[in-house]
Formats: C-alpha cells, structure tokens, sequence
C-alpha cells in the first residue's frame, strides 16, 4: 500500500513547515510521505529553525529541503495549515487539519522549542491515527 502524503503548510515554506516536514521524515517516514510548501517562497529555510533543529535532532534541513510553492509538491492525502494568524493560504482545497501554531520567526530559542515541541506531538499524534 502506497504511504499517504502529507503537506505541511504556510505561508512562506521557510519555519513551521519546514520544521513539519523534516520531523515528519524523521519520526514517521514509516508510516507517511511527508511534504512541505507554501503560497510563497523565501531565498532560504529561516535560520534559528536550521539551528535549533540541528540542536535538538541532529537534522540539517537545509541538506534536504529547500522553500517550495503548493504546486511543486504531489497533491496531498492530508493537508494540514500551520496556523492562520498570517492569513490562510488557499490550496486548491480545503485543509483537513490547522495546528494553529505561532510564528516563531524573530522570536527566542524558547519560543521555537515550544513550537517545535507542538509539531512533535501533533507528528506522534498524525502517525497514530494514519497507522
């Protein structure tokens, strides 16, 4: 059976969903094909994100994601908005899921965590269900 897909998405496909993605790949690249993008792009995946995830997970995304539109990416199983508060995306359909997550960009290393720890539970969570 094939994996599901599943699009993490913002925005600007540079923080939150990226960070989405690579623990998407990390903790259920068993169970599920995960993606990232957004309605636009930045030149480069937001720095403190790249840092902090390297910290804490030992991934280095900017080895293997870069800043993506919705329209470079397979079409989703499940779609799942980061969060609103700057305006939701349209994807061509409806979002199945909207983790409401804050933006953490400009914010400290603690607010990232928080953040990233949220996305950690809410991959656990998704894996649970789709398993």
């Amino acid at each position: 059976m094939a994996k599901k897909k599943i699009a993490f998405i913002c925005v600007h496909n540079s923080c939150r969903s990226q960070m989405a993605e690579a623990l998407g790949k990390y903790l259920a690249g068993d169970v599920f094909e995960s993606y990232s993008a957004g309605t636009e792009t930045k030149p480069q995946i937001n720095q403190d994100a790249v840092r902090i995830m390297k910290e804490l997970y030992g991934i280095d995304m900017e080895q293997t994601q870069y800043s993506k539109l919705v329209a470079d990416i397979p079409f989703p199983d499940i779609a799942i908005s980061m969060g609103c508060d700057v305006g939701c995306p349209y994807i061509g359909r409806e979002f199945d899921d909207n983790w409401g997550l804050q933006d953490p960009t400009g914010e400290n290393d603690e607010v990232f965590k928080a953040v990233i720890k949220k996305i950690e539970e809410n991959i656990i969570r998704l894996k649970e269900q789709i398993r």
